[in-house]
């Protein structure tokens, strides 16, 4: 799976996202208002979101592209449309 997506871009990300949720955790412990704290929630959805389209870009670019090319192009697309509802699922 490493090779088909960019995995230090997602390492990077990731950690980021980290440190976002770290941040929130303090927040509900200092006392922020609570509108700051959702702010901060959503900020870290987008991020596991941008997170989701670089899995899905690789997914796309490796495993579809190699599965048609060179192995069960139906089951390769059921696995894509799979993968698609998965990820059109986060909120």
């Amino acid at each position: 799976m490493r090779q088909c997506m960019d995995a230090d871009n997602l390492h990077r990300r990731l950690k980021k996202i980290i440190g976002q949720v770290q941040a929130i955790d303090r927040m509900v412990d200092e006392d922020v208002p609570c509108e700051d704290i959702l702010a901060q929630i959503n900020a870290a959805k987008s991020a596991l979101h941008g997170c989701g389209k670089v899995v899905l870009e690789g997914h796309i670019q490796h495993c579809v592209r190699d599965g048609i090319q060179h192995g069960d192009a139906d089951k390769t697309i059921a696995d894509f449309t799979l993968a698609v509802e998965r990820f059109a699922n986060m909120k």
